[in-house]
């Protein structure tokens, strides 16, 4: 049995799925129409044949009570006096002792029921029922009559059933009516009113085919006008990480060209070398092999740079709580081995946010390889940290008006700056960095002034219990692979 019923469920699953949305729309409309007008049909069908059967039965107990008042009894009643009561088809019968007379104005033979004997010896005062003789209906009331007696009225109920009839087939007119136009009402509005689920339907198809991620016309402002908005926002941003994507592919390829270049002449003038027999000098040699480790530096970095920038994930579902004094201290402990020829003047207030270790540090070392970069020999970075704003000031050449808007675009170079080694995208990770920690970054700059960065995040939710370290101070630092402006 439970075998029979999952193949059923199963076959009208596959047969739900196989009818479109328009039809199962339709379909449940129709069914609703239908529910409720049977229900308000059946609902009158029984109001009215209640009201009617009340009816009659208070016209002939009316005149059953009229008649005892008057003093008939089943004692003193005779025919005449029974024909004279015998009004619109009313029978008469009389019960004594819960025997049933012969009917004093008819024919029909109608046994009583315990109703007219609890009548007759006085358990009740009336009763009314229902008694079907043949194939007709009659309404049977029984009054009291005296002691152990009790009259009995019969009356046919042909015109309340013609009634019912005719009412029954007007009810179930108008009712399969009503679910017809229903059903056609429900096919129209579900057909446009998901005329906009189409037209979404085929534009992504569209959009699945030919790869063109262009918004679609929205009309209207309902829901599903506000759906259409929203997979337009998803083509926005599905086109604009298109074109991101590829400017990335497009800008890594041009900035890898040149060191693959370098790289492939230099292992040409090797194997030249040795296949023609020609030794190198000891300088040449070492012109090329130092040539050819900077570039694999240069490579290294520009790649490494690269799969930074293609991590899209998002921020861990549980970072962890760190001190960003201590971060910027590992930093600059890291970059003062790459410059030590420059002072670094750091003042840090703790300030504890929820993050990533390696990444919040990866930026902060772009902002200090990047500030050691352009500070002349000698000179003094300052480094300060305080109420979660970061600041890192170089005493270099500055940044032109032109070049200070794109200095954080991914592989942006300024003109003076692409004699100098670095990937271009340093400062773009800084930004990242900062922007994932829901935090920012920007720079203020006058030409021959240096440039200051400043890098905001916002505090953790809640502070560990524990001492932070005291404000550092240090004076020198080395530049190694530093991130480009």
């Amino acid at each position: 049995m439970t075998r029979l019923v999952d193949a059923v469920h199963r076959q009208l699953r596959r047969f739900t799925l196989r009818i479109s949305l328009a039809a199962r729309v339709a379909t449940l409309a129709t069914l609703a129409v239908a529910l409720t007008l049977g229900g308000v049909s059946t609902m009158v069908y029984f109001v009215v044949r209640s009201e009617l059967i009340g009816n009659l039965d208070e016209s002939i107990r009316a005149r059953a009570e009229k008649a005892v008042e008057a003093g008939y009894t089943p004692s003193t009643i005779s025919e005449q006096d029974a024909e004279l009561l015998d009004v619109a088809g009313i029978e008469i019968f009389t019960v004594d002792g819960g025997q049933l007379f012969a009917s004093l104005t008819g024919s029909t033979t109608i046994r009583p029921s315990q109703n007219e004997l609890d009548v007759s010896i006085g358990r009740a005062t009336s009763s009314a029922r229902t008694a079907v003789v043949g194939d007709t209906a009659y309404r049977v009331i029984a009054v009291q009559a005296g002691s152990g007696s009790a009259l009995v009225m019969v009356q046919p109920m042909d015109s309340i059933q013609r009634s019912l009839e005719r009412l029954g087939l007007i009810l179930l007119l108008v009712s399969t009516a009503g679910v017809l136009l229903a059903g056609v009402a429900g096919w129209t509005v579900a057909t446009n009113g998901l005329r906009p689920v189409r037209r979404l339907t085929r534009a992504v198809e569209h959009v699945a085919h030919t790869q063109e991620l262009t918004p679609i016309e929205v009309i209207g402002n309902d829901e599903l006008a506000r759906l259409t908005t929203a997979f337009n926002q998803m083509l926005i941003a599905l086109s604009a990480s298109q074109r991101q994507q590829r400017q990335l592919v497009a800008d890594a390829g041009h900035e890898l060209r040149t060191p693959l270049t370098s790289l492939r002449t230099n292992i040409e003038l090797l194997t030249q070398a040795r296949s023609t027999g020609r030794a190198l000098r000891d300088d040449q040699r070492d012109e090329i092999e130092t040539d050819v480790r900077a570039q694999v530096e240069e490579l290294t970095t520009l790649i490494g740079d690269l799969v930074e920038l293609a991590r899209d994930e998002p921020l861990h579902h549980d970072p962890e709580p760190l001190d960003l004094a201590d971060v910027v201290t590992h930093a600059v402990e890291r970059v003062r081995l790459r410059a030590p020829s420059l002072r670094f003047d750091v003042d840090l207030e703790p300030w504890w946010v929820e993050g990533e270790p390696r990444l919040l540090e990866r930026a902060v070392t772009n902002l200090l390889d990047n500030a050691a970069k352009w500070s002349p020999p000698h000179g003094v970075v300052d480094v300060r940290l305080s109420d979660g704003t970061l600041s890192v000031a170089d005493q270099g050449p500055g940044i032109s008006p032109d070049d200070l808007p794109h200095v954080f675009d991914r592989f942006y170079r300024a003109s003076d700056a692409r004699t100098q080694p670095g990937s271009g995208l340093g400062l773009s990770i800084v930004r990242r960095a900062a922007e994932r920690h829901g935090g920012s970054v920007t720079v203020a700059s006058v030409q021959g002034e240096g440039a200051t960065f400043t890098m905001e995040v916002p505090p953790a939710t809640e502070i560990p219990l524990m001492n932070p370290p005291a404000n550092t101070s240090s004076e020198h630092t080395t530049i190694s692979d530093p991130s480009q402006r």
